[in-house]
């Protein structure tokens, strides 16, 4: 993936401020920034879903908005906060989104059956998906994101609401994928994860990118967290309420 020069405005606010990142192809990407520093509207522009006021993004060399179609079919997407047919179940969301990317019948059957099972939800197959738990509803989103086999995985807080054995089965499928060329980029608060999970990190803040490159690049010396305190800024030492101390 590799983006120029976004910029997006909402009045008079600059959420994406002339952003260039490059994403190279089969690693593991963090992006992480604090709240409101512009991930989420930098992911919905390089995806298609919302359009850049200026600049351009390129899904292996396509471009998303010139050629949409093309470049949609070489991603999945988790964005957060998208609104699904919950009244499929979870076996049908999964083949209706394996079916608008083109799939066969048969393909698309066994494609879910895997699906379904690898996401521990073979059980909850016929049950509606307005009836699922949140962690369960992720599971099943990943699944819809994974069905028709993208060249590039865009996950906005996958883990979030995931319970601890199916994160850790989850994080076992995306390593698997990039092993066999698949890109991830994560957005993601949990400096853990992404120093764990990703080769290759970003730190976004007032919609620039404040730093770019591998994990070990990024952090120096110090742990990923302290170097994203650092380049962030906004910490601040100072003692709580008296109130607040009980003894």
């Amino acid at each position: 993936m590799q983006l120029n020069g976004l910029v997006k405005r909402f009045g008079d606010k600059t959420a994406v401020d002339n952003l260039d990142l490059a994403v190279p192809e089969g690693s593991f990407y963090g992006l992480v920034g604090p709240n409101g520093a512009g991930k989420t509207t930098t992911l919905s522009m390089a995806t298609g879903l919302l359009r850049p006021d200026a600049g351009r993004a390129f899904i292996h060399g396509v471009d998303v908005w010139a050629e949409p179609v093309r470049a949609k079919a070489m991603i999945g997407n988790l964005a957060d906060g998208v609104r699904l047919f919950d009244r499929l179940t979870g076996e049908q969301l999964v083949t209706y989104t394996g079916m608008m990317f083109g799939l066969s019948h048969a393909d698309v059957a066994a494609r879910a059956a895997d699906l379904l099972r690898i996401m521990d939800l073979t059980a909850a197959a016929g049950t509606p998906v307005v009836d699922y738990s949140a962690g369960m509803t992720k599971k099943i989103a990943l699944a819809c994101a994974l069905v028709h086999a993208p060249r590039i995985l865009v996950l906005d807080e996958p883990f979030e609401s995931v319970d601890p054995v199916s994160a850790a089965n989850i994080e076992d499928i995306l390593r698997d994928y990039t092993k066999g060329g698949g890109t991830v980029i994560v957005s993601s608060h949990s400096m853990d994860l992404v120093q764990r999970m990703c080769d290759h990190v970003a730190v976004i803040a007032a919609g620039r990118v404040l730093a770019a490159g591998t994990v070990a690049e990024v952090r120096g010396d110090a742990t990923l967290q302290d170097r994203f305190v650092e380049l962030v800024g906004g910490r601040h030492h100072t003692e709580g309420p008296e109130w607040l101390r009980l003894s």
